[in-house]
């Protein structure tokens, strides 16, 4: 039996059939898949705020400020190498000086139960934050500050430190102050030229000026508020220097801390100011003074030259305990 012959159907292809007039297509090559699309990338708040700071350091000072505005967080201007007070040309000028930093200290007034205490104070942040000696404001039962452009606040005492001499306090509804630029205390030389800024006896925005006559002197205050500043009424607060007591009586309860020796004239109301060096960085808050107010002649009287500031780097050291409202 023979297998039977038929004719054989070509198989049905499943592809496209390839038009005659089109080109095939390019034949496969690795690596050459198109790139993917990259989103384009925006600039956020920490891209902004670097870029102004670069900038803002490029001209010379207003990082802090800079930095403080476009956060809006109360920050602490301190001196560095892009932070410009007094331009260098005007290095030790005494006027330029005093331009620049009597924005930055106040007058400050506080009521006491036995009477009242004028003192002074330095602004550190532009929401009114004020650095100023512990002696100044303790007890106070209200708190008066008035600003280098006779502007009134109310203040309240954030935090306090007797063992240095320091307190910080808070004025009410206050915005747009000038922060003084806190120097490096620790750089300080003898004969380095200063300038003092407070309100002596009331008399607000007083500039007096003199030199660095000595470093890391031991000064003694007391730290019983009711030592009162000011015994007998006259504005001075007590304090112990090289084994003698000057302005009256200590009392049992002292503390002693280093200080910067200055002959700048201080007179009772500069506690709490600025002692400031020749580019215009707060180097010390101003703490004691020698003031014979009571000399029996008149070419005795007021300041001798013998005045003590406590120096900055001991107040920011101090700040983080201040700020949380230690009162000791």
């Amino acid at each position: 039996m023979t297998e039977s012959q038929g004719t054989h159907e070509q198989p049905h292809s499943s592809s496209a059939p390839v038009h005659p007039e089109w080109p095939p297509p390019p034949p496969y090559q690795p690596g050459t898949e198109p790139a993917p699309h990259r989103k384009k990338r925006t600039r956020g708040p920490v891209g902004l705020l670097a870029a102004v700071a670069i900038v803002a350091a490029a001209v010379g000072g207003g990082t802090a400020y800079a930095f403080q505005e476009l956060t809006g967080k109360d920050t602490v201007a301190t001196a560095g190498s892009s932070t410009t007070v007094v331009p260098a040309g005007k290095r030790g000028d005494v006027a330029a000086i005093a331009a620049a930093v009597s924005p930055s200290v106040v007058e400050i007034n506080a009521s006491l139960a036995d009477g009242s205490s004028t003192g002074s104070g330095v602004i550190i942040t532009s929401g009114g934050e004020i650095v100023t000696n512990n002696h100044v404001v303790s007890g106070a039962s209200s708190i008066k500050v008035r600003t280098s452009e006779g502007k009134s606040y109310t203040a309240e005492v954030v935090g306090t430190d007797s063992s240095k001499d320091l307190a910080l306090i808070k004025l009410r509804g206050a915005s747009g102050l000038k922060p003084a630029a806190l120097g490096d205390s620790s750089g300080v030389q003898v004969g380095d030229t200063v300038v003092a800024i407070g309100s002596p006896e009331g008399l607000t925005g007083t500039v007096t000026s003199g030199i660095v006559s000595a470093l890391d002197r031991d000064v003694t205050v007391s730290t019983d508020e009711n030592q009162g500043q000011g015994q007998g009424g006259d504005g001075q607060w007590p304090f112990q220097f090289g084994g003698r007591q000057f302005n009256g009586d200590t009392g049992s309860s002292t503390t002693t801390y280093k200080a910067i020796q200055t002959d700048a004239s201080l007179n009772p109301g500069n506690s709490g100011g600025a002692l400031i060096d020749a580019s215009g960085h707060v180097i010390g808050i101003n703490s004691a003074m020698y003031s014979s107010a009571q000399a029996s002649s008149s070419s005795d009287a007021g300041s001798i030259g013998l005045g003590f500031a406590i120096p900055i780097d001991t107040v920011r050291s101090d700040l983080a305990k201040l700020r949380a409202g230690s009162g000791s």
